[in-house]
């Protein structure tokens, strides 16, 4: 493979995991950091704003893998609310799937067996913050896919456009 056409792969993959990854890391850590902000009351220190990004980088590298699901394009053309609740809940189980799957990782990393797994998610897996953290993403999931297929329906720049000019100078 020439070295432009490498080049120019790796920008392609930065431009589209880019986009969702700062979106959830600002996120993420808007939820790290509301969390704690709570806790503080009871002095219970909680944040880790590595993690936090981190699981954003995670979420971004899922939301390349989802779009390449061949089905993930199935109602790009039904009303807009479909795509975005479909898109939603795909990405929302692809993230879901690949926290599992890291989780198994580190099991197996430890030197765990196959036999192992359902003990160990039963014992390892806190289930509740998993659940938590799996609305949180679904509900940040809702709005990144509503701003993208709204952006997509729109054209290119016109929602940019929209956000960012006067009301008579963006068309309304």
């Amino acid at each position: 493979m020439p070295r432009s056409r490498v080049l120019a792969f790796i920008v392609h993959e930065l431009k589209q995991v880019l986009p969702p990854t700062i979106f959830f890391a600002v996120g993420f850590v808007l939820i790290e950091l509301t969390t704690q902000l709570i806790l503080d009351e009871y002095l219970v220190r909680f944040a880790n704003f590595m993690v936090a990004v981190g699981a954003a980088l995670v979420v971004g590298k899922a939301v390349l893998v989802a779009n390449m699901l061949p089905f993930l394009r199935r109602f790009d053309h039904a009303p807009l609310i479909r795509p975005i609740l479909f898109k939603t809940v795909v990405y929302t189980l692809v993230v879901a799937v690949v926290r599992f799957l890291e989780r198994l990782l580190e099991f197996f990393w430890g030197g765990g067996r196959m036999g192992g797994i359902a003990e160990y998610a039963t014992s390892h897996f806190t289930w509740h913050r998993l659940l938590a953290n799996q609305i949180w993403i679904f509900v940040l999931f809702l709005l990144y896919t509503s701003v993208t297929e709204f952006r997509a329906r729109l054209g290119a720049g016109e929602l940019e456009r929209m956000l960012f000019t006067r009301g008579r100078d963006a068309g309304l």
